[in-house]
């Protein structure tokens, strides 16, 4: 029982790492909480799985053992294959869940990625042998969330730093041991011979020797995948914005003492650093009560901030959609203009009440706007 939980566990788990699953666990982070997308990975792959298991039990019980055997290890030499092709980025299954709740939109989200995926077929490949196939989908499920965390993680803490290529490396290379033990204690001896061993050595040798390439390749032209260039950007953000929004105030004789979150300024600054640490992003914008907050905050760095928000924003929808942002854009929007836009439909909108407020501080804003969206979207219309 604990060997078929810890194989199914192992597999997933290498399987998964830099795939495009991860990206996408990281991609929901930047909108909703650890414990949300979290919640919404194990509903979402507890339904995919829960039918693999489901399918791949049936199997077993109207095909030959010995059979499912041999077909289960050329699975896991194809799901070798599958680890080294270059992935797609995840934006797609993203896309197409935004209009529901965090923790739905995430399931759903999980639950379309991994359909037809490599998980999902090792997750059948292993039921069909399980003497408890239960325990392998609690296996598959608990690789699916320490994979989603990791990536998470991975996102705000190190940032470009990940050894995707190696990763990569060592999954199909787990996965082609596995199928090649299997394959050879299942195989009939008369179909092992010089001229199948060259043929399978060409056949999975060939598309390997390509896709390696392409990754070398990639990785001495300083070609991002998609996994590191989502990692590198949650990364950055967060730090830079962190950075700008500490040299904000000026309390020093202007306050007699600090009021921590009371002052928006440090409220703030607590809201990235939830968003930085992954915590609870369910945060409303406050307003301050009064006037006073212009006397101790630098203007020119507010601005900065402001602009720096905006452009993570401009850079792709799910950034423009995702709520953390809005808050932080409100906030320092209240702290440099006294008011806040609630929501815009496009950045013409956020443009024209930038024009609207009559305000040196909003020109500068509105104009460097205007250059980010044209270096951002240049076939695109300011929407």
């Amino acid at each position: 029982m604990i060997q078929e939980y810890l194989t199914a566990f192992f597999l997933i788990f290498i399987a998964e790492m830099g795939d495009k699953t991860q990206i996408l666990a990281m991609a929901f982070a930047t909108q909703y909480s650890m414990k949300k997308v979290l919640t919404g990975i194990f509903l979402g792959v507890l339904l995919n799985h829960g039918m693999a298991v489901a399918l791949g039990s049936l199997l077993s019980s109207i095909i030959p053992i010995n059979t499912i055997q041999v077909v289960a290890g050329f699975a896991f030499v194809g799901f070798a294959l599958w680890t080294l092709k270059p992935n797609k980025d995840a934006g797609d299954a993203e896309e197409a869940t935004s209009g529901y709740g965090p923790v739905f939109t995430v399931a759903i989200a999980f639950f379309i990625g991994e359909l037809g995926d490599k998980t999902q077929l090792t997750t059948i490949t292993l039921a069909v042998n399980a003497t408890y196939p239960l325990i392998i989908l609690a296996g598959t499920i608990s690789g699916m969330l320490l994979t989603g965390s990791i990536g998470i993680i991975v996102g705000r803490k190190l940032g470009d730093k990940v050894p995707e290529f190696m990763i990569r490396l060592i999954a199909a290379s787990v996965f082609l041991l596995f199928g090649i033990t299997r394959l050879i204690q299942t195989l009939p001896s008369q179909y092992v011979n010089t001229f199948t061993i060259s043929l399978f050595v060409a056949v999975t040798g060939f598309p390997s020797w390509i896709w390696i390439k392409i990754m070398l390749d990639q990785r001495k032209k300083g070609l991002e995948t998609a996994f590191k260039r989502r990692a590198r950007e949650l990364h950055e953000y967060y730090l830079q914005i962190n950075d700008s929004v500490k040299k904000i105030c000026l309390m020093d004789g202007h306050c007699q003492q600090c009021i921590g979150n009371e002052c928006l300024i440090n409220y703030t600054k607590e809201l990235i650093q939830q968003g930085m640490a992954q915590e609870n992003h369910d945060i409303m914008p406050v307003k301050p009560s009064d006037d006073e907050i212009h006397d101790v905050f630098d203007s020119s760095k507010t601005g900065r901030a402001l602009t720096l928000t905006l452009s993570m924003m401009v850079k792709s929808s799910e950034n423009y959609k995702n709520p953390q942002l809005h808050r932080i854009r409100r906030n320092l929007e209240t702290i440099l203009f006294n008011r806040y836009l609630d929501q815009f439909q496009c950045w013409g909108d956020y443009k024209e009440w930038l024009d609207n407020l009559n305000d040196p501080e909003a020109d500068t804003i509105a104009s460097q706007l205007q250059k980010l969206i044209s270096a951002e979207l240049p076939t695109k219309k300011n929407t």
